[in-house]
């Protein structure tokens, strides 16, 4: 065991899979369709003039709705508690398509958003831009549904922190109240949704949980959610299929408090994305990424939850995260040799060089205590360990990054049956990573679940250097 000081409660490994019962079951009390859709349905035109505004992408489009209710003297009512709903209908399997038609069925389908077609951002730039503009024309209806409005995202982790990173864009924009955010969770993992009690999986009868999903999803009270801003600067080369949250900026800029050792190329690569569950280095991200290619090249075969985890087991062997060739010496896998990491401590303004065991091929860094289908690597620490090794406790809303090692399947296997806990390695409010490639050619890094492979020179360093974003996401609970 790496740290006897620590507990690893094993009623986590029980109550995941209580949650995913929970989630599964989740009809409860019936509620009555026509008063849901009274309750978070918005009036025609409203609607209607979203979709005319994202369509047109023109926020004045929707005008003409409004004028047409004026002229006829018609008073609209806003509705207790307005949602939109953004559906990855990719995931979960068979039942997007058939989730997507229930959800519209339940609020019109002006209000369900298939990210298939309707991006984040075009949504927030020009759907929510619309009932603004409306709203300064004197259109009360559309000015109280805006403040009131709430987000509901049919997606998996990856999915929920696209939304999230756009309506984060809201605080730059001053452009607040920002909507606070629901989970139905349709990915393989779903730990958001777990720490935010919205199930650990899709609900076999979904048909019904659907109409308590929604209605909790208005009611709920909220919380705050850390987000963590990744740069990457990286000597001149485009990223290969680069994560939806990943994009490409003109320049970013590091720590100036933190000298970079060596020279720089004349041009540099600069991409930036926002994360809310973990970020990873190493053999995991590289069996996340050989998934998501088998997945978009052949999605008949990963139907859900069950099937997915089990094509993950077969990477995990086929790329050596179990069994490392005989020929080869396993410490030429370790991340100690390709990545130099530098953190900031909690309460200190100065950066510490932290050193990377040699057995390590998987670096996390963890902002929730939810991994890998609701497991707890991190563990429920003992004060004296978390004193000893000057660590807090660890929270969703601290500032704070959790970083942990896993050192090949076997150990990561029982760190995840809560057996032994994870190589705690530090505790940090930044950090950054420094990658020289040398005979690497590349690395696999991800971010919440979505994985690209990330070029590396032998000349230059790539920096990737993580900060809390300024601001809090607002979830909703679902307990």
């Amino acid at each position: 065991m790496d740290s006897p000081e620590s507990v690893t409660s094993r009623a986590t490994g029980r109550s995941s899979v209580i949650e995913s019962i929970r989630g599964c079951t989740m009809a409860g009390m019936r509620i009555s369709k026509e008063e849901l859709r009274m309750k978070i349905t918005m009036p025609q035109y409203l609607r209607l003039a979203m979709r005319d505004a994202i369509q047109s992408k023109d926020v004045t489009a929707g005008n003409r709705h409004y004028a047409s209710t004026a002229v006829a003297g018609e008073a609209a009512q806003p509705p207790e508690s307005p949602l939109v709903v953004f559906i990855n209908s990719r995931s979960g399997g068979r039942h997007g398509p058939e989730l997507k038609a229930r959800l519209q069925d339940l609020m019109g389908e002006e209000q369900v958003f298939d990210l298939q077609s309707v991006r984040p951002r075009e949504f927030i730039q020009y759907g929510l831009g619309c009932l603004e503009k409306l709203a300064e024309i004197g259109d009360l209806c559309a000015k109280e549904s805006r403040e009131k409005l709430r987000v509901v995202v049919a997606g998996g982790d990856g999915t929920v922190g696209w939304v999230l990173g756009s309506l984060g864009e809201l605080y730059a924009q001053g452009r607040e109240p920002v909507p606070p955010t629901a989970i139905i969770p349709l990915g393989t993992g779903n730990d958001l949704s777990r720490s935010f009690c919205w199930g650990g999986s899709f609900p076999f009868n979904w048909k019904s949980a659907i109409k308590r999903t929604l209605d909790k999803a208005r009611t709920g009270p909220t919380c705050h959610l850390d987000s963590w801003n990744a740069s990457i600067l990286m000597p001149t080369e485009e990223l290969v299929n680069p994560p939806y949250s990943l994009k490409s900026v003109e320049e970013c800029s590091l720590d100036q408090g933190l000298e970079i050792e060596g020279e720089l190329p004349e041009k540099m690569s600069c991409y930036e994305g926002v994360f809310y569950n973990y970020f990873s280095i190493g053999m995991d991200a590289q069996v996340a990424y050989g998934f998501h290619h088998l997945r978009n090249e052949k999605p008949y075969l990963a139907q859900g939850p069950i099937s997915n985890k089990l094509i993950y087991s077969g990477y995990s062997c086929k790329q050596g995260w179990f069994f490392t060739p005989c020929m080869s010496d396993p410490s030429l896998r370790g991340l100690k040799n390709i990545v130099r990491m530098y953190v900031k401590k909690v309460n200190t303004s100065e950066w510490e060089l932290v050193s990377i065991p040699s057995s390590v091929r998987s670096i996390v860094a963890l902002n929730l205590n939810n991994y890998a289908s609701g497991r707890n690597p991190w563990g429920n620490l003992k004060p004296e360990y978390l004193e000893k090794r000057g660590f807090v406790e660890a929270h969703v809303d601290d500032g704070l990054l959790e970083i942990f090692g896993l050192k090949q399947g076997w150990h990561a296997s029982f760190v995840l049956t809560e057996l032994i806990s994870a190589k705690h390695i530090a505790q940090a409010a930044v950090i950054r990573f420094e990658f020289r490639g040398g005979e690497w050619k590349e690395a696999y890094l991800q971010m919440d679940g979505e994985p690209w492979k990330q070029p590396m020179n032998k000349d230059y360093s790539t920096f990737v250097e993580i900060k809390r974003v300024p601001f809090q996401s607002i979830m909703i609970n679902g307990e």
